[in-house]
């Protein structure tokens, strides 16, 4: 979508760097933080495939996060959270 109306949009706003697919990325987050259901926002982000409807919609780490300490409160004492990202091995 590299047009013409979308280019003078960009640099009108001062957002030359933006890409459409950042703003959808964008919206499926929001769509999934809002609590919009994993069907609609397939339809929404108009895909076929689920696994493309999750990369666009990936959950936010922080939102994890306090999940998973309401999960491990214990008597109001939680245990050390830590969250890794890589591989083992």
């Amino acid at each position: 979508m590299l047009n013409r109306a979308w280019l003078g949009a960009r640099k009108q706003t001062g957002m030359s760097q933006v890409r459409v697919h950042d703003l959808k990325h964008t919206f499926g987050q929001r769509l999934r933080a809002t609590g919009v259901g994993f069907e609609d926002r397939q339809d929404f982000l108009g895909h076929r495939s689920g696994r493309a409807t999750t990369h666009y919609s990936a959950a936010e780490l922080g939102r994890l996060t306090e999940a998973a300490e309401r999960v491990c409160d214990d008597n109001g004492r939680k245990p050390e959270l830590v969250v890794s990202r890589g591989t083992v091995g």
